[in-house]
């Protein structure tokens, strides 16, 4: 039986090959587009919101049932209090963590030591059911036995993992904004705010694109209004944020504070050195994607254009010899 007889009427083999050379050629040029395809964030905030709205309509719609989740809520932090699991270092570095992610309420914690609590036992009991009673795995009775403490283990460090991974995109956030965020503070404090007016001013104008650094800023300004000593409240948005580009913002606003020194010259300098790294790391990128585009095209583009080159030679190749 040949290649032509398994195609369908109409459509011979150079055909067929023609189509799947196209096809292969198309989506290889549809995935680097949308692989360098600058993203916008606009858009996605647009999308939330219209989502928010939805959801916020929906609520109002349908009928209201808030007992139950609020009483999940107060046994898991009954459970959780009766084992004083509030106390110590665990919960203290556990709520630093969360409030990096910027996650503040005390129920975020509670529901984090609940899926530290919980997560092993249920994940362990699965992968005990599945291995052990479904049979599911053909292993000696030592490899089910590590299984399901691996998938116990797992469970346990699974919470980490997601918050580790909310940080380190909430930070990557506040980076690309911090640029722009130093500019309006620039200009408000050249037009005569104060540093409290003037971080309420930015964190206004920032809630739209980047609404990460806008609350961080926000509750900046709530603490320089109420805390005794300045220096804590700006120590504390470098201890939330864990940014290493405002360390040196903290360190200028605090001179400033001590020792009179202007703030606009150096929150110029800082945003422009700000400016200069973001355009540092771009051109760093650009530089790399020929190296990364190399695998891509070799996978894909080459194998196709040698398709589209030799196969109508190779198929008249093949049907003379076959007629020979």
């Amino acid at each position: 039986m040949s290649l032509g007889q398994l195609l369908p009427g109409g459509i011979g083999v150079e055909t067929a090959i023609m189509l799947m050379a196209f096809a292969s050629a198309f989506f290889s040029v549809l995935a680097v587009w949308y692989g360098l395809i600058a993203k916008n964030p606009m858009r996605g905030r647009a999308r939330a919101l219209a989502a928010r709205r939805g959801d916020m309509k929906n609520e109002l719609m349908a009928p209201k049932r808030r007992r139950r989740p609020e009483q999940t809520m107060s046994v898991m932090r009954g459970v959780i209090a009766r084992l004083d699991l509030l106390r110590g270092k665990f919960a203290a570095e556990a709520e630093k963590s969360l409030t990096r992610v910027g996650w503040r309420s005390s129920d975020a914690l509670i529901a984090y030591i609940s899926a530290k609590l919980v997560l092993p036992v249920l994940l362990g009991a699965v992968s005990f059911v599945l291995i052990f009673l479904f049979g599911i795995g053909d292993l000696e009775p030592m490899m089910r036995l590590l299984a399901v403490v691996a998938a116990a283990v797992f469970g346990l460090f699974v919470p980490d993992w997601v918050v580790r991974w909310k940080t380190g995109k909430r930070r990557k956030a506040m980076q690309r904004a911090l640029p722009d965020a130093l500019d309006l503070l620039v200009i408000c404090v050249e037009a005569g705010l104060g540093l409290d007016a003037a971080l309420v001013r930015v964190s206004g104008e920032l809630g739209g694109g980047a609404p990460e650094l806008a609350e961080e800023l926000k509750l900046t300004a709530m603490e320089l209004g109420f805390l005794p000593d300045r220096k804590s409240a700006l120590n504390n948005l470098l201890e939330r944020t864990d940014l290493p580009a405002l360390r040196g913002v903290i360190n200028t606003l605090v001179q400033t504070e001590k020792y009179g020194t202007p703030l606009a010259n150096s929150l110029r300098v800082l945003s422009a050195e700000y400016r200069d790294e973001r355009m540092m790391k771009a051109e760093e990128k650009a530089a790399k994607l020929p190296a990364t585009l190399t695998v891509p095209m070799i996978v894909f583009i080459l194998p196709t254009l040698f398709i589209v080159l030799l196969g109508p030679a190779a198929i008249r190749t093949i049907d003379a010899l076959s007629g020979m």
